[in-house]
């Protein structure tokens, strides 16, 4: 009961406002506002500057409205137009890493990374975890995830992601939001994260799991408007504006058939936009069962989206019938893309070991697919990379299971592979 009344809640309109917003209509900031409060389940009201409601509190806090976005929080405190890490500090979270020297940076705090931080520091090493954004991933954004062991029900992402960070900092882990790193060099026998603040952090073993972005769509009509109605990923903090729109999701995986289920209780129709012959090829059977009993939720199977447009906003899509060659222009408030991704590994040097598509080889791949980029005696550990006492997790190495268990399965099996190493 107390799961689903969480879930309810989430889709009131907040009756507390701990953050008001004050924007011009349109302003795509607000987009990521909306989606930090949302991750971290604070209360956030969006205001138009252009209304009364909007223009009074701007006076009341004594600001114009030449630099907008404006947030202000419940005591007063006004923060104008901010970065991630202002926003961050208006939340009340480390943005600033104040150790220099570690036993074991993670970088990346998906499921991977705070599983790891999680195992990492309830054993007694210190850990520092390192992450760009906020805490989540890509599961973070989930609306509800049903297919985790122990949610009979299914939970949020965001709740999944929030329980699993603070858990790892009740064990004693540092994390660091709004960090990004930018290098990672091997300085003697100690690997050295480098951040784009120009701090660095040398550990003993360092493990990235730093997950992937999703695929652009490559439309130009729909890359000018992302953030206006086009989204990659869920966008967690925009559910309510759904209401009685058409929305549209394209992608055939479980991400884009839960992505699907959430909107379907305020939008007039969600479409699934699926470039096969059959959503059962690539979502899990129950997603597929559930999303046949939304009376709401429309599959068009071998269908892409080949355009789109609207006046500052998404307002059309054109839809391409890959079978037919036919084109039909349909109104759409809202287009989620979901088509696989792309990992995050611009960072690690480049002599560190990928394959074609960018995700990291670790094991014993790296001997069968490059035997002279391993530069010990010994064999390289399962998830170890090609530079040693560096390990990669979850999303970012090649050959994962895109799935949240098994990313949680990579953390914890990474921080056994670290403390062997450590040992040895």
């Amino acid at each position: 009961m107390g799961e689903y009344l969480s879930a309810w809640t989430r889709d009131q309109e907040p009756k507390f406002q701990l953050f008001r917003v004050v924007a011009r209509k349109g302003d795509r900031r607000v987009l990521q506002l909306r989606d930090v409060m949302a991750r971290f389940n604070l209360p956030c009201t969006v205001y138009p500057a252009e209304e009364e409601t909007g223009r009074r509190l701007l006076r009341e806090a004594g600001i114009d409205a030449s630099h907008l976005p404006v947030v202000i929080r419940h005591d007063g405190q006004v923060f104008i137009d901010p970065s991630l890490p202002d926003l961050a500090r208006a939340l009340g979270v480390s943005v600033t890493n104040d150790m220099d020297v570690a036993d074991v940076t993670i970088v990346g705090a998906g499921p991977a990374g705070l599983t790891a931080a999680v195992y990492a520091a309830s054993e007694g090493p210190d850990t520092v975890l390192l992450e760009k954004a906020i805490s989540g991933g890509q599961a973070g954004t989930s609306p509800m995830i049903r297919n985790y062991p122990g949610f009979p029900h299914g939970i949020a992402g965001g709740d999944l992601m929030e329980q699993t960070c603070e858990q790892a900092w009740l064990m004693g882990a540092h994390i660091v939001f709004a960090q990004q790193a930018i290098a990672l060099e091997r300085r003697g026998d100690r690997p050295v994260v480098h951040m784009l603040d120009g701090s660095e952090v040398s550990a003993r073993a360092v493990l990235i799991a730093t997950g992937a972005d999703w695929r652009r769509l490559g439309v130009p009509g729909l890359e000018a408007l992302v953030g206006s109605g086009v989204f990659y990923g869920t966008a967690v903090g925009e559910s309510r504006a759904m209401r009685d729109q058409d929305v549209f999701i394209v992608g055939a995986g479980n991400s884009a058939g839960q992505a699907a289920m959430h909107p379907a209780k305020h939008a007039r129709t969600v479409t699934l936009v699926v470039r096969g012959d059959s959503l059962a090829k690539s979502a899990s059977a129950y997603l597929v069962r559930a999303i046949e009993a939304t009376p709401n939720i429309i599959v068009r199977h071998r269908t892409e989206v080949v355009d789109g447009g609207g006046d500052e906003r998404l307002e059309h899509l054109t839809l391409g019938d890959r079978t037919a060659g036919t084109f039909e222009r349909v109104p759409a408030a809202a287009l989620f893309i979901m088509i696989g991704g792309e990992p995050h590994t611009q960072w690690p040097p480049d002599s560190m070991a990928r394959d074609g598509q960018g995700y990291l080889v670790t094991g014993r791949e790296i001997r069968e697919e490059s035997p002279a980029g391993w530069p010990l005696d010994r064999d390289p550990m399962p998830l170890e990379t090609s530079v040693p006492g560096v390990f990669a997790a979850g999303d970012v190495r090649k050959g994962s299971i895109k799935r949240v268990a098994s990313a949680v399965g990579d953390g914890a099996t990474a921080v056994r592979l670290v403390h062997e190493y450590l040992g040895g």
